[in-house]
């Protein structure tokens, strides 16, 4: 029997271990995780047009953090819109996103 190589799990190269510089957007706690304001399947447009926050965990995954308060999911996707459109227009948005939230 042959044994197979074990492969080397690598973290993403947009997504390193958070620092002491990694700052929450929120509350400015260190060693903030990143967060892709847009998930599913605009996941990898998120990542590649930078719709991506600093979030400590207490924001990121706690009781009022984003993945648990739909408020700040969608106060957050509003920041990022606002944001893409200082320099492109709603069409460019909705032909990335597939919806407004504006």
């Amino acid at each position: 029997m042959l044994n197979k190589p074990k492969l080397k799990k690598h973290r993403a190269v947009n997504n390193p271990v958070p620092t002491i510089h990694d700052q929450c957007t929120v509350c400015g706690l260190p060693y903030a995780h990143l967060h892709e304001i847009f998930y599913g399947k605009n996941r990898q447009i998120s990542i590649a047009n930078k719709f991506q926050v600093r979030l400590c965990m207490n924001h990121h995954t706690g009781q009022h953090g984003v993945h648990s308060n739909i408020i700040f999911d969608l106060s957050l996707k509003r920041q990022a819109q606002e944001e893409f459109e200082k320099t492109h227009t709603r069409e460019e948005f909705l032909k990335l996103i597939g919806r407004s939230y504006l």
